[in-house]
Order: structure tokens, then C-alpha cells, then sequence
């Protein structure tokens, strides 16, 4: 059968196939061990706290908005699409109908119809949206800024020890969520099909043959990254066999935690998931969207999650047939377990891309790029749902009411995190950097 990473295997959830997908850092150039980086790591305290964390579902290659939250059905079909809208259970709200999971959790989610920015290159667009800062372009891709996944990492850490702070699963968002000048130590750990979305080429594949420095890092602040995954029984043999850990201090105790039996490897034991549940999500991106939850659970602080390519120029009614109905139950069971299980509060989850799609399909049966207009959806993290916030003329080409900016969608994350725009983190030279500029939450949601 298919598993999570989209290739057959035999086992899916526990098995040899999994493990060797889990990357994460051990080793720096000069050799140091787990249990030495957590004791780098706790000689600089966290500056910041907070109980919640960030679930993105990152959308790579920009989705359509008139195809799923900003339908315009009484325009021709070459602008509205080859699908019809359903109601929600929130009274008057109607979504497309690729979107039945999304329909029943409409009242713990609000839809920004009105998200707006002015660039129509994917690698700009993406970095802006991910670091809260504009600068890499498909021309010039290295990364100007950490994503906010790293910035979290450097500011607040992992809720809970024995876990990563951040985890990405199958690339996505063209290479830019990583920690740039903070770090590998705060790339995310990645996970699943590396087979696109790190354009930039600047997150480590998790193998020491391709480790690459990143522009800027000094050796002392570089960790290379192997298999954690691949390793666990190894070291639980020797451990049980030598004695390894006797007589170990703290900051071995939680090296211990991370690589036998601690929570980052439990995390993916869905064996103690209620098969109801796992049938629930699906296979795919929907058990990626379930391991995300356990993840959440085991403390990690920010997980990405891109679910496919929507860079769909032609043959759109297809591609969406395919994608868009698994996407949406990984992300509507998503929200509706994060709710059953009073977790949602404390989760925010973001479906982003970097920009929308042209109003009218193309020659092609496609559409293209279009930054003036996109919907972006946010569920849990504190905030007020059950709305729409903005609105698109009749074509879905640009806001009338409302306009949300990057920068807004940036101070979303952050605020849901207890982080504010004026908090800063350092550059190469110590300079602080705000975590964004001139961005507001939407009054509608607080």
C-alpha cells in the first residue's frame, strides 16, 4: 500500500521504511555529540514563553481561491470554475465542493478572502510570506531572513524538552523555512518527500554527504544532520548492553530521552492511535497530517506540512479532483480532532500558498499566477472563527473591503504564539531584527 511519503511499502507506520525519513541534528563539523548540543543549548536560555503551536499547511505553488473559498458563481465559467459551492455549518457561508471536511469545521475556522501582496514570483513571494521579509527571487534564491518556524525556535524553543522545536514535513515553500543566519541548529527536522520544494537548496537533506554550509554560518554555530530514525534500535542495543547512560547528568538525560525512548520517536508510533481515528485522516497527507497532531502533542513547537504542488498552469479541473480532495480531509480532520481533543485552542492552523490564481482559466484549461488576491485559512490558536474577513470584486481579482498584507499574516503566527513584531532576533552582526514590519492581526479575529 501507498504510505505517508507516497511510495509503496510494507509498512506504514512503524516499519524499517519510516525511519529513514526522520532527520535530525547531531553532529557538528567539530564532532559534537547529542548530549554536548543540549548542553550548548541550555547554557542560553529561551527568551520567550508561550503554550501554543503552529500546524502550517503550506501549499506550494499558490492554490486557487475561486476554486475553494472565494467562488464567484454567477460569472462565466472560464472565471468560476468547473465546480459548484456547498453550504457550511455556519448559516450563509458556502466553500467549493472539493471541500466537504472543511464544510463541517467551518465554525472553528475563518477564511481572509482578502489576502493581497504584489509579487507573482514564487520564490519571492515565498520568502516574504515565510520570513516576514522580502529579498530571495527565483533569480536569487539564497535566503535573506529566517522563516518563523526558526524564529520560533530561537525565541521560544520547544514547548517540551526531548523533542525538536520544529519539524517540516515533504519540503515546500521553495527552501525558505529555514533558519538562514540564526543556524542549522534552528532548521527544522525534516521528514517525507524531499523530491521538491527546497529550491533554494538551503535546508540539509539530512545526510553528511550533502551537508552544505549555509551562507554566513560560522563552524561553531553548524550542526550536520543524520538519521535519528535509522539509528534508535542501534543505540538502544548498546545502551542496554554497556551501561551507556549511567551516571549521566541532565542534559545527557534528555539526549537519552530524544534517542531511545523519548517522545520524538513515540510520536510516530500510531499503534496507540485509535484505528477509527487513523482511518479518519486517511493515507497520504493525511497520516502526515496525523503524525503533525502527535507531534503537537509530544511538544514540538512548529510543524510545516506542504501537501503538493498547485502551480496548476493547465489542466486545472484534474489536478484539483486529485489533490484538492485529499488535502481536504487531512485539514478538515485535522481541525476537527485538534477540537475533540480540546487542543485547538492552544494550535493554530495556517493553509497558506504564496499567492492565488488568475481569475480567468487560460488557453491551457489552467491559471496562473496572480499575487492581487488569494484565501488563506486560519482555525484555533486563540482566536475568533466562524467568518469571513475581506472581500474580492466580482472576478476574485482584488480586494474591495479589507486587505490583508504578508506582514498581517506574519503578525497572525506570531501573535498566536505570544510573540509581538517589535520582539527581535540577531543578524550575522548582533543587529536586532524585528520579527516583521508594519503588520496587524485582523481586528475580526481577536
Amino acid at each position: 500500500m501507498l504510505s505517508i511519503f507516497g511510495k509503496k511499502t510494507r509498512k506504514c507506520c512503524n516499519g524499517v521504511n519510516r525511519r529513514r525519513f526522520m532527520q535530525i541534528g547531531s553532529l557538528s563539523l567539530g564532532g559534537m555529540s547529542l548530549a554536548e548540543l543540549m548542553q550548548a543549548e541550555a547554557a542560553s536560555t529561551y527568551p520567550k514563553q508561550s503554550r501554543r503551536s503552529v500546524i502550517l499547511i503550506w501549499q506550494h505553488g499558490g492554490p486557487s481561491q475561486l476554486d475553494t473559498f472565494d467562488m464567484k458563481p454567477d460569472q462565466p465559467e472560464e472565471i468560476r470554475g468547473p465546480w459548484t459551492s456547498i453550504n457550511t455549518n455556519v448559516p450563509g457561508v458556502r466553500i467549493s465542493e472539493l471541500l466537504p471536511h472543511h464544510a463541517k469545521v467551518m465554525d472553528k475556522v475563518s477564511i481572509i478572502r482578502s489576502f493581497t501582496h504584489g509579487n507573482g514570483d514564487h520564490w519571492a513571494a515565498a520568502h516574504w510570506l515565510l520570513t516576514g521579509y522580502t529579498g530571495a527571487t527565483g533569480s536569487d534564491r539564497i535566503p535573506r531572513n529566517p522563516s518563523m518556524q526558526a524564529v520560533s525556535s530561537y525565541l521560544l524553543g520547544p514547548r517540551r524538552s526531548g523533542v525538536p522545536s520544529g519539524i517540516n514535513i515533504n519540503d515546500g515553500g521553495f527552501g525558505f523555512h529555514g533558519a538562514s543566519f540564526l543556524g542549522v541548529n534552528h532548521n527544522p527536522f525534516r521528514i517525507g518527500d524531499f523530491s521538491y520544494g527546497n529550491e533554494a537548496g538551503r535546508l540539509p537533506t539530512g545526510s553528511d554527504k550533502s551537508f552544505s554550509l549555509v551562507d554566513g554560518l560560522s563552524s561553531n554555530r553548524v550542526m550536520d544532520r543524520v538519521s535519528l530514525l535509522k539509528q534508535f534500535d542501534r543505540m538502544r542495543r548498546e545502551a542496554d548492553s554497556s551501561g551507556t547512560f549511567a551516571g549521566i547528568d541532565e542534559m545527557n538525560e534528555q539526549a537519552q530521552e530524544i534517542i531511545l525512548s523519548g517522545r520524538a520517536r513515540k510520536a510516530f508510533d500510531l499503534s496507540e492511535e485509535d484505528p477509527k481515528v487513523v482511518e479518519a485522516y486517511g493515507t497520504g497527507w493525511g497520516e502526515q497530517a496525523l503524525l503533525a497532531r502527535r507531534f503537537i502533542e509530544a511538544g514540538v513547537r512548529f510543524v510545516t506540512l506542504n501537501t503538493g504542488y498547485w502551480d496548476d498552469h493547465g489542466n486545472i479541473k484534474n489536478a484539483l479532483n486529485d489533490k484538492m480532495i485529499r488535502h481536504d480531509r487531512a485539514v478538515g480532520v485535522l481541525i476537527k480532532d485538534l477540537a475533540d481533543r480540546g487542543m485547538l485552542d492552544d494550535t493554530l492552523v495556517v493553509t497558506a500558498g504564496e499567492f492565488g490564481r488568475t481569475p480567468r482559466i487560460n488557453a491551457s484549461s489552467g491559471r496562473d499566477h496572480w499575487p492581487q488576491a488569494q484565501s488563506i485559512m486560519v482555525a484555533g490558536g486563540g482566536f475568533n472563527h466562524g467568518q469571513f474577513i475581506g472581500a474580492t470584486n466580482s472576478k476574485a481579482e482584488h480586494p474591495v473591503d479589507r486587505p490583508v498584507k504578508p506582514a498581517d499574516l506574519n503578525a497572525i503566527i506570531y501573535h498566536s504564539l505570544g510573540l509581538r513584531g517589535e520582539d527581535t532576533y540577531p543578524n550575522l552582526t548582533g543587529r536586532p531584527i524585528h520579527l516583521f514590519e508594519k503588520g496587524v492581526v485582523p481586528r475580526e479575529l481577536l
